[in-house]
């Protein structure tokens, strides 16, 4: 089912788009309706990220939230002298 939708946008880009679509042989509606089809309603994968890229390998894939609880826990108790 279609939904009616209202935005604003700039007179410049509605002329530019219109001119796009004419030139490509569709709608408006037809570029904007494809244009967010391609949007991803998820969150974007970050296995690309740069900081993703940059951590991989620096701590172990099997290590649980546990794990580095108790790994912050040893840190920090030996960093201040456990009592």
């Amino acid at each position: 089912m279609d939904a009616k939708l209202t935005v604003r946008v700039p007179e410049e880009l509605i002329s530019n788009a219109k001119r796009y679509a004419r030139r490509h042989d569709t709608t408006l509606t037809r570029l904007i309706g494809n244009y967010l089809r391609r949007i991803q309603a998820e969150e974007p994968d970050l296995g690309d990220a740069r900081l993703v890229r940059e951590l991989t390998g620096i701590i172990a894939p099997d290590l649980t939230v546990a794990d580095y609880r108790q790994h912050i826990e040893e840190k920090y108790a030996a960093a201040h002298g456990a009592d």
